[in-house]
């Protein structure tokens, strides 16, 4: 895998010819549609497959489904969330939701997840379970396609791309947030969503830069004009904000990529003034088109609390007519203190949780989250043993998670020695989605808040892989070691994907069989 911004590292003095600079700014190897869906299409089919597969077992409430669930459905009634009798789980569970209460509920969470939980419940009903987790298979399934975009983007191979969608696919935690009804895959398939669309404009801009450089552009370089792609990227990084908050984190790190992509491009291509011009011309013009872009869009989502006059805090401005942002127009100041609010709630989570985990236990599956959990006797629910078990477990594909960690090394090494600009930008998402809950050790956290960074550490992980592949100039016996290396974790991969499927999509077990899945104590 060629390392893509290593062609120049200093500026010419004259302008290059456009042949020139586009063998120095764009990828080598050409992209074909016609050898490249084939491979990694069985991926995405396999991923679907096992998402939608049987979505609507248990047709109970699981975990935060109690939250997320009613609240969807509030929003599809009201525009914001309310409050729900005591039985109102066991209700939807029957089939028969009750009404909401008059009341509003506290949500501590924007509203665009639960609103695509609810267009779902819109489609195939309240009271089915298939219904409130449809959109979290769409999700999931989508993702394995933005995978699959995003490998051929960065490595141009059909093989990688289809090593990646097939990782993203029998992958434990992304198979079991994308068969409940929880926000976290949504954020994750927005965040994903923004880094495609990043990529995207990369090239795009490459392009441009390649066909305007000219002898009198040569100081600071031409401008790029209207970048839709970045545009479109501010539009997904305001829709993942508007899932949960902690997609801050992501949506300042690419925007950060997105301009030291296009930094490293115009020092490639000559520009004697890279760094100002990159910062003048690129820098600037990305925060315009992402950020403000993003918050008009999360803004955006919040329309139905805007709209109500019984939402939480929707009043809170008229209330307190002297508190808050004087500056703000009245909706914006409740909205304000509704988020000071929520964050404040964020801050002081700490209580304890069964299945609570740290950050360095994610990549070890230290503590995988268990969202259901029965025991059921003989004859009960399809149980043909003395004791059965059925859950619903998050715990990753330990070939992913546990292979994973080595590809992280050898990720480390290949930016050290190569500068490649492909591996350096996957660990820095990845870091952006683990670092940062470090800074909050007496938070209540869980393994499932590593999903967002789960498609970028299956990237990284196709991309050594990749590296163990034949190229054209590969000796015999090495390409052979690299396809046996590679075809042992794959097949590794799958077999463990059979071993643990039940547990991920709430299969009866026999309770031996249940047992024989828990590893580790910790899995308990």
């Amino acid at each position: 895998m060629a390392v893509l911004d290593s062609a120049a590292w200093t500026p010419r003095q004259s302008a290059p010819t456009e042949a020139e600079l586009r063998e120095r700014l764009l990828p080598r190897t050409p992209l074909s549609l016609s050898r490249l869906w084939l491979l990694p299409l069985l991926s995405i089919l396999l991923g679907a497959f096992l998402r939608f597969w049987h979505l609507g077992q248990p047709q109970d409430i699981a975990f935060d489904e109690t939250y997320y669930v009613k609240d969807s459905w509030a929003i599809m009634l009201s525009g914001y969330e309310r409050e729900w009798p005591d039985d109102a789980d066991a209700g939807f569970a029957a089939g028969t939701p009750p009404e909401p209460l008059d009341a509003p509920s506290y949500a501590v969470h924007p509203p665009l997840g639960k609103i695509l939980i609810g267009l779902g419940m819109r489609l195939f009903g309240a009271g089915d379970a298939f219904g409130w987790r449809f959109s979290s298979a769409v999700a999931g399934t989508l993702m394995i396609v933005l995978v699959v975009i995003a490998a051929a983007l960065l490595f141009r191979s059909p093989i990688v791309s289809a090593i990646a969608g097939l990782a993203l696919s029998v992958d434990g935690l992304h198979i079991a947030h994308s068969r409940l009804a929880l926000l976290d895959i949504f954020l994750a398939l927005f965040v994903l969503l923004a880094f495609v669309l990043l990529l995207l404009d990369r090239q795009d801009a490459r392009k441009r830069l390649a066909r305007r450089m000219s002898a009198r552009s040569v100081r600071w370089g031409p401008g790029l004009g209207v970048r839709w792609w970045r545009i479109a990227a501010g539009v997904s990084c305001g829709l993942a904000v508007a899932v949960k908050w902690n997609a801050l984190y992501f949506v300042a790190a690419l925007g950060l990529l997105t301009v030291i992509w296009d930094l490293t491009a115009r020092r490639a291509a000559g520009v004697r003034l890279w760094l100002p011009s990159g910062l003048l011309r690129d820098g600037i013009p990305a925060f315009l088109s992402m950020i403000p872009v993003a918050l008009a869009v999360y803004l955006a989502t919040w329309t139905g609390w805007f709209r109500s006059t019984g939402g939480y805090r929707r009043q809170w401005a008229a209330e307190h007519p002297d508190d808050g942002p004087q500056w703000l127009p009245a909706p914006l100041r409740s909205l304000w203190e509704y988020h000071v609010s929520a964050y404040d709630f964020h801050q002081g989570l700490s209580s304890e949780h069964t299945y609570m985990s740290q950050p360095w236990d994610w990549m070890f599956l230290g503590r995988p989250t268990s969202y259901f959990y029965e025991s059921l006797g003989q004859g009960q629910s399809g149980c043909e043993a003395a004791k059965c078990s059925q859950q619903i477990f998050n715990q990753g594909n330990p070939g992913i998670w546990w292979a994973g960690l080595v590809a992280l090394v050898v990720a480390v090494v290949v930016v050290a020695v190569r500068r490649d600009w492909r591996m350096a930008s996957l660990l820095s998402l990845i870091a952006v989605g683990w670092l940062p809950w470090l800074m909050y050790p007496e938070r209540t956290k869980f393994f499932f808040y590593a999903l967002p960074y789960l498609p970028f550490l299956v990237l990284v992980l196709a991309g050594v892989a990749g590296l163990l592949l034949p190229g054209p100039h590969t000796r015999p016996w090495p390409a052979r070691i690299g396809w046996i290396v590679v075809g042992l974790w794959l097949c590794a991969v799958l077999a463990l994907a059979v071993f643990f499927w039940p547990l991920w999509s709430a299969q009866v077990l026999p309770y031996d069989h249940w047992r024989a899945r828990m590893w580790f104590d910790n899995w308990i």
